[in-house]
């Protein structure tokens, strides 16, 4: 069967991942910088070693190749958060340039690891663009939505786009709302989760009415984020292969309207590695390659 990286459902193949212990390093790293990083809570490191072995079991459980991202002394707790700082493709590697200040050596370092594990690089976005991964999502293999936020600018959406099109992908550009403000974490993939070529996990209050709209036309059915959901990852859900979903354990409800669209969901524990920082299953993942 081939593999493809243009997509957010195809059953994993391989992924990178960054462990607590290589991001977080220690209690003292985090007490200098979690606040800074505005980060909700500090993470207690005992616990979010422990959550994030849970983690990374259920990947190795769902038969993925696991790759993994070694500490760094130019990068931050942020780095756990791994999808942001790079976008894969059939072709390579485009790595992004960070629209948050606390994360501008991520890519750089993500770069050095691909290189070291023979991963060919298609390109980078360079300043004045800005591209995190958190905004890019697969609709199809042709098909990239990108959103416009304080983390992906204008700028950064023309070089990807530029990048994309020898590839035959289309780029969908996605406005998205203020909403907290540049100090917060909001991505595209905040708001949207594909889970299968039909069906995506969504918080309709904070999309476009035309982007929604697209979904619908295209077939989507939206399984829909309560309010109350939100804030704790319940649209952030990880697709291990079509409608098998990982999600952050505390969203009953987005779980409950999972399993009445025919998924099989899985929890993990992520309050110290998930909801403190802003990034769920999918923001601490980076796939490499899917099954078609």
């Amino acid at each position: 069967m081939s593999t493809s990286a243009h997509s957010e459902i195809g059953k994993i193949k391989s992924l990178f991942i960054k462990q607590a212990a290589a991001a977080f390093i220690s209690d003292a790293h985090i007490d200098a910088n979690w606040k800074d990083l505005n980060y909700l809570g500090k993470p207690d490191i005992a616990n979010s070693l422990i959550e994030y072995a849970s983690f990374e079991q259920i990947l190795k459980d769902n038969g993925a190749e696991l790759l993994y991202f070694p500490q760094n002394s130019t990068v931050n707790m942020d780095s756990i958060y791994c999808r942001d700082a790079a976008i894969a493709t059939d072709k390579g590697m485009i790595i992004c340039n960070m629209g948050k200040a606390g994360r501008i050596h991520e890519p750089r370092a993500e770069k050095e690891t691909f290189e070291a594990n023979g991963i060919a690089v298609l390109g980078e976005i360079v300043a004045p663009g800005t591209v995190e991964g958190g905004d890019v999502a697969w609709l199809d293999e042709h098909t990239l939505a990108v959103g416009h936020t304080y983390r992906t600018n204008e700028e950064g959406i023309r070089q990807l786009t530029a990048l994309l099109k020898p590839l035959g992908v289309e780029v969908i550009t996605v406005s998205l709302p203020h909403y907290k403000g540049p100090s917060d974490v909001f991505h595209l993939m905040s708001v949207l989760s594909p889970v299968d070529t039909n069906l995506a996990v969504v918080y309709s209050p904070l999309i476009p009415i035309v982007f929604r709209n697209l979904l619908i036309a295209r077939g989507y059915q939206l399984v829909e984020v309560p309010d109350e959901e939100f804030e704790s990852m319940g649209c952030n859900v990880l697709a291990m292969a079509p409608r098998t979903c990982l999600m952050v354990e505390g969203n009953p409800k987005t779980k409950t309207g999972l399993i009445a669209a025919g998924c099989k969901v899985i929890e993990y524990k992520g309050n110290d590695i998930s909801v403190k920082g802003g990034g769920g299953p999918t923001c601490l993942t980076r796939p490499i390659s899917r099954l078609k």
